[in-house]
């Protein structure tokens, strides 16, 4: 969502034991720890797939949360469900198939000026849904507070 020249994101993982790794991600930031679940490892953290679907909808939650308050608008509190369908391709290998997103403003519709205008442009800033979608079908819902259905 930053707007300069190109930028290059690294991270390092060290192994913990078996598939279980720890993500360091460089300055400030806690490292994470990140596992597969059984059989392979012991799910003591996140999987790829969900911190793949974590990336997914944290990257629409801030794009959204940001085109909303450009407008001067107040959404919160904002929540986010994200789904990763995981299923065998043509060669029988596992992938992600699919991701569905889910975002819940904290207010109605009727609250929002402008509702239209953003909801119309604001996955086209999110950086990481963007890419992914490039390869995985994502598809973005939004909601208001009452449960009615805006995207």
């Amino acid at each position: 969502m930053t707007e300069s020249a190109n930028q290059r994101v690294q991270i390092t993982l060290h192994q913990q034991q078996d598939y279980a790794f720890r993500i360091d991600f460089g300055g400030p930031v806690p490292a994470l720890l990140a596992d597969e679940p059984p059989p392979l490892g012991q799910s003591q953290g996140p999987s790829p797939v969900q911190l793949l679907a974590a990336a997914v909808g944290n990257c629409l939650s801030d794009s959204l949360l940001f085109a909303l308050r450009k407008f001067k608008q107040s959404p919160e509190p904002l929540r986010t469900e994200v789904g990763a369908e995981v299923g065998r391709n043509a060669e029988g290998r596992l992938r992600v198939l699919r991701i569905e997103a889910d975002l819940h403003l904290g207010r109605t519709a009727a609250e929002f000026e402008r509702l239209d205008r953003v909801l119309a442009s604001f996955e086209a800033y999110c950086t990481v849904t963007q890419s992914i979608a490039q390869g995985i079908p994502v598809e973005t819902r939004v909601w208001d507070a009452a449960g009615l259905r805006l995207k």
